[in-house]
């Protein structure tokens, strides 16, 4: 089969790769009807992670089961299905309690490398979601999306406890932060704050629901949301890219009691403990744990009461995996989707 890899820090190709087999008995073989690329894939594609290359790529992804291992039982061929980028018994302790992402058995999806033509996900009893039926092909993007940054998103939402009453402001104007504001709305949140420098992503943050738009950042982007709520700062701040600065800029942007939902990736993050201290900020998130909110997702998607799918604005066929690489780095593009 093919599936993209990376080889060197800019460098992604496509090759042959083994066509993946049922390894353990609770792994599931599907045919991918979509991947993307995520902007965390764009840390070892810009040489801030380290890659020893070349590395399977890609860990969102839906498509049809092709074939089960013997131990499963809740999904089977020819179903359509979503699933987490990490596999998770959905059993354990962690698993109940919510965190399918701290799963005591979890499995990395990004080592096995979703954007490619078929896929094993171990663990599929837990890890897999079916649809009701086979979906409209203008559902698949939104699917697609439920994989990992709508989830991340609303859990970034959920975490920062938006909700009815709250002003909610979102750090970071990439697919999870986007789809931060579609979730704050959805749970209820009176106001809506993106901080976006770039037309393009404040349209579609105006579409999702944001009520107003913070162009600047850092400090003088904290003196605008402050500005904004009376100079107490917002209720929940949703962090979406995982920056010093960009963490900084949501503790402080956070009114006294208020909360922080950090689902950016973190990297070189140091918090200053003092001023952490005298904050009186609630900081909560990590990686999302996708699969305690896929079946709600799932129903909102396929009744059509959200289109997260328009976070990708540019389509392109799996063999031109490179050039959606280079897109997103250059940031011509928010979320780029691959056809196999």
């Amino acid at each position: 089969m093919r599936g993209a890899v990376l080889n060197a820090p800019g460098d992604v190709s496509v090759v042959d790769r083994d066509q993946p087999t049922i390894v353990e008995p609770t792994d599931a073989i599907i045919r991918l009807s979509a991947a993307c690329v995520c902007g965390s894939d764009l840390w070892p594609y810009r040489g801030i992670e380290t890659v020893d290359g070349p590395v399977p790529m890609g860990h969102e992804y839906v498509g049809v089961v092709q074939e089960v291992g013997e131990q499963v039982t809740t999904v089977r061929p020819g179903q359509f299905v979503v699933g987490s980028f990490f596999a998770s018994d959905n059993t354990c302790e962690n698993c109940r309690a919510g965190y399918q992402t701290s799963c005591v058995n979890r499995v990395p999806m990004g080592a096995l490398g979703t954007q490619a033509e078929y896929l094993r996900v171990p663990l599929a009893d837990g890890t897999l979601v079916t649809t009701p039926d086979q979906p409209a092909a203008d559902l698949i993007p939104s699917l697609l999306a439920a994989s990992d940054v709508l989830g991340t998103g609303w859990f970034g939402a959920v975490a920062a406890q938006a909700g009815p009453g709250r002003t909610v402001a979102v750090v970071g104007d990439g697919a999870v932060g986007l789809l931060g504001v579609l979730a704050a709305r959805q749970l209820g949140a009176e106001r809506i704050i993106a901080m976006s420098r770039h037309k393009s992503r404040q349209n579609l943050a105006r579409e999702f629901g944001a009520t107003d738009i913070v162009a600047e950042r850092g400090d003088e982007g904290v003196a605008r949301i402050k500005e904004l709520t009376g100079g107490l700062g917002a209720h929940s701040v949703i962090e979406a890219v995982g920056t010093q600065e960009s963490m900084m800029q949501a503790i402080r942007a956070t009114r006294p009691g208020g909360h922080v939902g950090y689902v950016g990736v973190s990297h070189d993050v140091a918090l200053p403990g003092a001023e952490l201290f005298f904050s009186h900020v609630h900081l909560h998130g990590g990686p999302a744990p996708v699969r305690q909110y896929l079946p709600e997702l799932i129903d909102l998607i396929w009744k059509r009461k959200i289109n997260p799918g328009r976070v990708f604005d540019l389509e392109l066929p799996l063999e031109k995996a490179a050039e959606a690489y280079q897109a997103m780095d250059e940031r011509r593009a928010i979320k780029v989707l691959l056809r196999p």
